[in-house]
């Protein structure tokens, strides 16, 4: 056997050995494999999600039903958001990273058990207060509802409201593994959350109708966030212990850190609530709103929410370890690929945003007209593609910091500022302005951020490789203008044998367009995506501790 040969076959067992140490739950990850990780798991996830729109468009079509069944989400998600703005982990982690970096163990449990004991028990007691007054909350939220929608709406948001406690308790939990960098099971979570409710459809939809998919989403809740990262976190030698310790300083410091996440509003989390208002009053239009940002959602969790989610626990422990350099160079360098990404996906997404709405969604009552309205939606969402990713990572640098306050204040005034935006988009374009004032908030969102990050001298804009942004920036519009030519051609006629064709076609001219781009301009982003990012060496200077709870050198 030749020399080639054998060393072929050494390095395929290689890959496979890494693959599978990969996957064992125990398993610490470095931030390039937990992304890939991520990326995976989210993959498997809106797969999922896909699979139950297209079972709720299917059975339920897009109408006054589907609108109450994806506006009982709402007040669940207002809950969620309230306890810590949604954000429960991603404040713990920075805490818990801190102490057991330093080997503070014993620390770093207290803050556990304090933490997770009085807030579950908050969010119980919200849970129960909430319940009560589910009727008069929804009023409020959706007064265009009709009778019939509006007690199917609160009968389902009835059933939907204690899965929050779970999220909630899941939440810190998973906490606790990310910062331990074991990113198998949270990002299992997901993908057993989405399986239960498609599951809750197929066995009870006969008898319970729509509800069967919000009994789905409450076991779901439990199994996935909450069980299955309670087994991994014991398996790590996690003991939890009864604790009201309200005076223990690590769990003032989370208190200080989500108090600004508890009063504030991200337009990251407002705009389907701003969407589903404005939308109430249409036949069926919040459910292809929802259908369109749901698909949307597929690309921004891969690209930007499995990014940072991945990269939380490593911008937190370079910051805790005083390493300000390194920590602005790998919040650059990850806005830089997973925006530069993001970019040239986008006018793929545009251009085949009808072939790919009809495909996934037309059938059973959901049908062809349903399928151009909601195409256009998920065309205008998609412009904003790069915005949402960049966002997310730059958000999580913000909060390694341990700074909650500034962006949580920015946030909330760009909330403020962009809801004459959404009336204006509204009365003038009707509810595809609403897609279109969805892009302009969120860019705002994402200027904001980043600036303010660059102001306080966390993350410098200079150093992003804005030369190589302007060669993927001109890739992708040249991309997207052949796409569109190649789109007209052929373009969808409302089947599916079309809709592949169309689909077929779009993709290879992008892929050639973007392949043919980046080798003209001598692009460097397909290396950049392959290797790891470059990372300064260590600055020889202590640590000190902040009041506050940060580092600074």
């Amino acid at each position: 056997m030749s020399s080639s040969l054998v060393n072929e076959k050494r390095s395929d067992r290689g890959y496979v050995s890494r693959l599978l140490r990969a996957l064992r739950p125990s398993h610490q990850h470095s931030a390039f494999s937990a992304t890939l990780l991520l990326m995976a798991s989210v993959m498997l996830a809106r797969v999922i999600g896909y699979l139950r729109e297209m079972y709720v468009a299917w059975a339920f079509g897009a109408g006054p039903k589907t609108d109450a069944y994806v506006a009982a989400f709402q007040i669940p998600d207002y809950l969620f958001y309230l306890l810590a703005g949604g954000t429960t982990s991603i404040t713990f982690i920075s805490i818990y990273t801190r102490h057991t970096s330093r080997g503070e163990e014993e620390k770093a449990q207290d803050a556990f058990n304090t933490t997770i004991t009085v807030m579950t028990a908050i969010a119980l007691l919200g849970t129960v207060l909430v319940e009560l007054f589910t009727p008069q909350i929804a009023a409020l939220i959706f007064p265009k509802f009709t009778a019939e929608q509006m007690e199917l709406c609160v009968y389902l948001t009835r059933v939907l409201l204690p899965g929050q406690i779970f999220f909630y308790a899941g939440g810190i939990v998973s906490a606790v593994l990310l910062s331990r960098q074991m990113f198998l099971y949270p990002a299992l979570s997901p993908v057993l959350y989405g399986f239960s409710i498609i599951l809750g459809g197929l066995i009870g939809a006969h008898r319970f109708g729509i509800a069967a998919l919000a009994y789905g989403a409450l076991v779901g809740s439990f199994v996935g966030p909450f069980l299955i990262n309670s087994i991994a976190a014991a398996k790590t030698g996690l003991r939890y212990q009864w604790s009201f310790n309200i005076r223990n300083p690590e769990f003032r410091e989370w208190v200080k850190l989500s108090i600004p996440l508890m009063l504030g509003v991200s337009l990251v989390s407002a705009d389907d609530w701003i969407l589903r208002y404005f939308a109430s009053g249409g036949a069926g239009e919040i459910s292809r709103l929802n259908y369109a940002k749901r698909l949307f959602a597929l690309p921004i969790s891969i690209l930007g929410q499995a990014a940072g989610q991945a990269s939380m626990p490593f911008f937190a422990k370079l910051f805790g370890e005083g390493r300000r350099r390194e920590f602005a160079q790998s919040v650059n360098q990850s806005v830089y690929r997973v925006g530069s990404a993001a970019l040239l996906v986008t006018p793929l997404l545009i251009t085949a945003a009808l072939p790919l709405v009809d495909l996934a969604f037309h059938r059973g009552r959901f049908s062809f007209q349903d399928a151009v309205l909601t195409a256009s939606y998920f065309a205008w969402f998609s412009l904003s593609l790069a915005l949402w990713s960049a966002q997310a990572l730059y958000a999580r640098a913000f909060y390694a910091s341990g700074d909650t306050l500034t962006p949580m204040v920015a946030s909330t005034l760009i909330v403020l500022a962009s809801l004459p935006i959404y009336a204006a988009m509204f009365h003038r374009y009707g509810f595809t302005g609403l897609a279109m004032a969805s892009g302009l908030g969120i860019l705002l969102h994402t200027i904001a951020i980043a600036v303010l990050l660059n102001h306080r001298r966390l993350v410098s804009l200079g150093a992003l490789p804005w030369d190589e942004l302007a060669k993927v920036l001109v890739t992708a519009v040249v991309a997207g203008l052949l796409c569109y030519e190649v789109s007209r051609i052929w373009g969808s006629a409302g089947n599916w044998r079309s809709d592949v064709v169309s689909l077929a076609t779009i993709g290879a001219a992008w892929s050639a367009a973007v392949a043919i781009g980046l080798w003209m301009t001598r692009s460097r982003l397909w290396r950049d995506l392959r290797r790891k990012a470059p990372v300064a060496a260590p600055e020889p200077q202590p640590v000190v501790e902040r009041t506050d709870g940060g580092v600074q050198p």
